[in-house]
């Protein structure tokens, strides 16, 4: 049994714990162990039922803990109380799991990297490169959110902001980092679609739709990235942009523009272009424009540079990005660009090379070095 399939049960074993009542904190510790335990068996002989073996390993390994804490008489009691094998509920208790990982006990922050790690599945390195934070203090954040939840009910589940942005995160790292979590991000938010009447939700769903179209194109056969621009828009997913555009103008129309909304309508106008230079790039200023008022976050601004420098030029787009943090991730990569779009060859080359150092994955990193390497070989001749 490979470790996807291992992580794809992690959420409804944890389920099942907590609603037979377990604190979050003893569940997830007794579902790690239980996946150890199935890690060094399984290979020798894997059960027919992986997700029931996983319930009734996890739940004694939790019984077993608790006994530690009690005297003798009281763990022999207990032994009856262990469920016997055998399959296990069906239900999906993800979405529920993220949910509970918002509890109002927890800062949203908190909340959502808590969540990021228990359910999930991303490392404490994946959640502080989102949040633009070292990872130590990434990661004390999360023993500070488990030791929170480990004391509270969990009868107040958090609030729909807080797990769309867990959502939003997932699917990015899955759309762009090591692990493939895109398609599930997408599965769970059309269940919260269909459970909550949110334009939020439904501008979420739309945005990871319309960039969920374009996948197939953004790498090559060598699996070396494929900008934008150079994407074979042919091999967009027509039926998921058709579907992503109806469902964000349905909430646009309803007049109560978030964020995701915004991200959203600026996937569509890339989506709605049948070349690269047909991009209404003006209109994707506008709508960045929109975005930084809602959000003021310094990544939307970096993004929003480029689109300046494709609407006015790249030297309107470096002035942009002169107002910016240069230690921001992707700065030296915008700078490139823009650098190389005004002409400036050599700069171009050494940004792309610092860009390349500072790259998070092997993909993003070969095509930013093989950016400076062409920029480089075009000065030699």
């Amino acid at each position: 049994m490979d470790e996807a399939v291992l992580r794809s049960l992690t959420p409804s074993v944890l389920g099942v714990l907590v609603r037979r009542g377990a604190d979050f904190a003893a569940a997830e510790d007794a579902v790690q162990d239980a996946l150890v335990e199935a890690v060094r068996v399984w290979p020798d002989g894997p059960p027919r039922d992986p997700k029931g073996w996983l319930v009734t390993v996890a739940w004694r390994k939790f019984l077993d803990a608790t006994r530690a804490d009690t005297a003798r008489r009281r763990r022999e009691d207990l032994v009856d109380a262990e469920p016997a094998a055998g399959p296990a509920a069906t239900a999906d208790d993800t979405l529920r799991l993220y949910f509970l990982c918002a509890h109002p006990a927890l800062t949203p922050s908190s909340a959502v990297a808590l969540t990021l790690r228990a359910v999930g599945g991303l490392t404490t390195r994946q959640i502080a490169r989102a949040y633009l934070v070292p990872e130590a203090t990434m990661a004390q954040r999360i023993s500070r959110a488990k030791r929170t939840v480990s004391a509270v009910r969990f009868d107040r589940p958090g609030d729909v902001a807080t797990v769309l942005r867990v959502l939003y995160l997932v699917f990015n790292e899955g759309y762009s980092g090591d692990v493939d979590l895109a398609a599930e991000a997408i599965r769970l938010t059309r269940q919260l679609a269909a459970a909550i009447d949110h334009p939020e939700v439904a501008g979420l769903l739309a945005l990871m739709l319309l960039h969920h179209a374009r996948r197939a194109a953004r790498t090559a056969p060598d699996g070396s990235l494929v900008p934008l621009a150079e994407q074979d828009r042919d091999r967009w997913d027509t039926a998921s942009i058709a579907e992503g555009v109806g469902i964000l103008q349905a909430a646009l129309a309803r007049d109560r523009l978030g964020e995701f909304q915004a991200q959203a309508a600026i996937a569509a106008l890339h989506a709605d272009a049948r070349t690269a230079e047909e991009t209404d790039w003006v209109q994707i200023v506008e709508w960045y424009d929109e975005l930084t008022r809602l959000t003021d976050s310094p990544v939307v601004r970096l993004n929003r540079a480029v689109a300046v420098g494709e609407a006015d030029g790249p030297r309107a787009g470096l002035a942009a990005l002169a107002e910016l943090d240069d230690g921001l991730p992707r700065h030296a990569a915008v700078a490139a660009y823009l650098h190389e779009r005004d002409g400036d060859a050599v700069t171009a080359a050494r940004l792309y090379a610092e860009a390349a150092r500072a790259a998070t994955n092997v993909a993003e990193r070969d095509h930013l070095t093989r950016q400076a390497a062409r920029l480089n070989a075009r000065g030699r001749r």
